[in-house]
């Protein structure tokens, strides 16, 4: 519920603060008193598009604050919370206009765009009149107003929710086509390279064993020479010959030294051990140095069969077998491939009979609120001395989607036998209102919490048609909040709340003032509007009668 308004230097307005209350809201004044300047200044912060230059004449800038009550569960609520701002009992909007046409705008104190501005309206005000783009007139909107009448939360849900899976379906089918077309272009490909890498059978790390390998056996045959004689200078005939021999010479002459030779013995016992280990692991060496030519010629063919097919593939030899394992899998693939799709096909076709059912399920339910819908309206109409009038919710089929197969407008017939069409070309202005008002009245109970503005939507009408309007805005305000822009004054008594906007001239400046008015000043206001600047004591009776109805 809009709370209040405060206004500064905006159009003629310099300074003004306004307080609206529940129920019906009325604002009455001369014409080109600024009526329609609140309507602009509300529509400014609540981020919509208006009147390029707002800015009150030599204003550095203009600012509007609106405050709104925002009830648990209310609409707005959502809003807040996916633009990540916190949400609250109090919404607070405020934006301010430099005279250059810079915008800047607040949310409780927090800085935030035009079009998060613009999301929330959508959940605060309606906004209804004869050239009203924005509510009922907007034929893009008619089939969500039917779907609210008719109560079809949930059974859009489930067509979004079958739209969403066919979807899915679609895509997976047609990925998997392309990938089918992708590995049927390059099979042979597939075969050739799976075949040749099987038959390699490369593994991580043997491209650097065959390397290391193919380097030992090419420097092999130059340093064997060098070991060989190495090995012959520690066996038998060399090094391990002579220790030999000074051994026996050294155990035969300690026992006549007393000892003196059992220390070197003892040492020369150790070497002859080390020696013994050292001419074992220079005999291994050559036994490893020792190799047939052919050996040599098998890792070079191994070796650089290896790196070849790294190099046509385009990878490190280490990933050859992983690259193996890669192409089987597609080939693999390609293979079971049939299969895949044809379980594809048919999950589609599954999703797509599901769709069309919920679509099917949701026209009918829309066909029934139409008929329903049409059936109010009839009832509404004949009040508003519009009883000739016929008003049809026109349901055609259009191509299946997230939001079902229907494509739904209100058009009117306001005569028998006329052509019907829609609301804003077929009716004239007053009929036009009272179209407005009656739709409005049968889907009164979609209002979540919204405040309704009617801008001079009884223009037009007078006498007992405006009273009637008068009682179906009243109705309309029954716990909810409606405000009235109105130059009725059978609409103006109806209401529990009257504002008045005035003009005034100060000096160079024409300014605009609201002022809201008691039980002595609605007599005074309703008998202006009924008798014009000369207010009599019969305006005053009359509008004192007006005021007791």
């Amino acid at each position: 519920m809009l709370r209040g308004l405060d206004i500064r230097d905006m159009l003629i307005i310099e300074r003004l603060e306004l307080e609206f209350r529940p129920g019906l809201n009325v604002l009455t004044g001369e014409t080109g008193a600024g009526k329609s300047i609140l309507l602009d200044s509300l529509g400014f912060v609540l981020g919509w598009r208006g009147r390029a230059e707002l800015v009150r004449s030599g204003a550095a800038q203009g600012e509007v604050t609106a405050w709104f009550d925002l009830p648990p569960g209310h609409p707005a609520r959502d809003v807040l919370h996916e633009a990540g701002l916190p949400e609250v009992d109090e919404l607070i909007l405020r934006r301010i206009n430099t005279a250059d046409g810079r915008k800047t705008a607040w949310i409780n104190d927090r800085r935030t765009s035009g079009e998060v501005l613009r999301r929330l309206s959508d959940t605060l005000v309606e906004l209804h009149g004869q050239h009203d783009d924005r509510g009922l007139l907007n034929a893009r909107g008619h089939r969500a107003l039917l779907d609210e009448f008719a109560g079809n939360a949930a059974a859009i849900d489930g067509v979004r929710a079958a739209w969403r899976a066919l979807r899915a379906a679609d895509e997976a089918l047609g990925a998997m086509r392309d990938r089918l077309a992708e590995l049927h272009g390059e099979e042979s490909f597939l075969r050739h390279s799976v075949a040749e890498l099987d038959a390699l059978s490369p593994e991580p790390g043997e491209e650097a064993d065959l390397d290391a390998r193919r380097r030992l056996m090419q420097g092999a045959e130059k340093v064997r020479q060098d070991i060989a004689r190495a090995h012959a200078a520690l066996s038998g005939d060399g090094a391990e010959g002579l220790m030999g021999d000074a051994m026996r010479w050294l155990d035969g002459a300690a026992a006549g030294t007393e000892g003196r030779l059992d220390a070197p013995i003892e040492a020369l016992s150790r070497a002859f051990e080390a020696l013994g280990e050292a001419e074992q692991g220079v005999a291994d060496c050559l036994d490893a140095l020792t190799f047939d030519a052919r050996e040599l010629e098998a890792v070079e063919e191994r070796l650089f069969a290896i790196r070849g097919l790294a190099r046509k593939h385009g990878v490190l030899a280490d990933d050859l077998a992983a690259l193996a394992g890669d192409l089987r899998q597609r080939l693999a693939a390609l293979e079971a491939g049939a299969g895949d799709l044809a379980a594809l096909e048919a999950a589609r076709a599954r999703a797509g009979e599901a769709h069309l059912a919920a679509c099917a399920a949701l026209s009918r339910s829309r066909r029934d609120a139409g008929v329903r819908l049409d059936a109010a309206m009839a009832g509404e109409l004949a009040p508003l001395k519009m009883e000739r009038a016929v008003f049809v919710t026109e349901i055609a089929e259009t191509v299946p989607g997230a939001e079902g197969m229907d494509e739904v407008t209100f058009t009117v017939a306001t005569n028998p036998g006329a052509p019907a069409g829609p609301l804003n070309r077929i009716a004239s202005g007053g009929e036009l209102s009272r179209f407005l008002l009656a739709l409005k009245v049968c889907l009164m109970g979609e209002a979540h919490g919204v405040t309704m503005i009617f801008d001079e939507i009884d223009r037009g009408v007078g006498g007992a048609t405006a009273a009637a309007v008068g009682r179906r805005l009243r109705s309309l305000a029954q716990g909810a909040q409606v405000l009235v822009v109105t130059h009725s004054p059978q609409v103006a008594a109806l209401g529990r709340h009257h504002l008045r906007v005035e003009k005034r001239i100060e000096g160079d400046q024409t300014l605009s003032t609201v002022t809201p008015l008691d039980a002595s000043a609605r007599v005074d206001e309703l008998a202006r509007m009924l008798s014009g600047d000369q207010v009599t004591d019969a305006a005053r009776s009359a509008a004192r009668a007006l005021l007791a109805e």
